[in-house]
């Protein structure tokens, strides 16, 4: 593995990110969510191009909703929010982690070329921040 710090986001996002489509079930989603323990997901379409992003936050009032009045969940794509805060491979990490500053998004779709190539956290942001500083 490669002992220099890191430098872009390339060199630290998830690739084989957990990602869904607009017409998986809030119920798949939430279970997906838990499972790769993330906030929120990217929507991609089926050439994999980022259409849209959908977090817990989204759809926890939906799903009460459902409970309390005996509706069926809705699908994703009824519920994602289609501007979404992205990032590039080739951003410095430093630039990244001052845009993260403030009520940002916890995760943010790595795109290149219109098509999501992985995903980055605020975690992953400051686990390497403290891998550049520790260097």
């Amino acid at each position: 593995m490669n002992q220099q710090a890191p430098h872009t986001v390339r060199d630290i996002m998830s690739r084989d990110c957990y990602r869904v489509s607009p017409s998986t079930s809030i119920t798949n989603l939430a279970q997906g969510l838990a499972l790769h323990r993330l906030p929120g997901a990217p929507v991609v379409d089926a050439s994999d191009r980022l259409v849209g992003f959908i977090s817990e936050q989204d759809v926890l009032g939906h799903v009460l909703d459902c409970l309390y009045h005996d509706h069926e969940t809705p699908m994703v794509g009824e519920l994602m929010r289609q501007e979404v805060l992205t990032t590039t491979p080739n951003k410095s990490i430093t630039d990244l982690a001052q845009e993260m500053l403030g009520k940002k998004p916890k995760v943010y779709p790595v795109v290149e070329q219109l098509r999501l190539v992985g995903i980055v956290t605020r975690r992953d942001i400051l686990i390497a921040l403290l891998k550049i500083r520790c260097h």
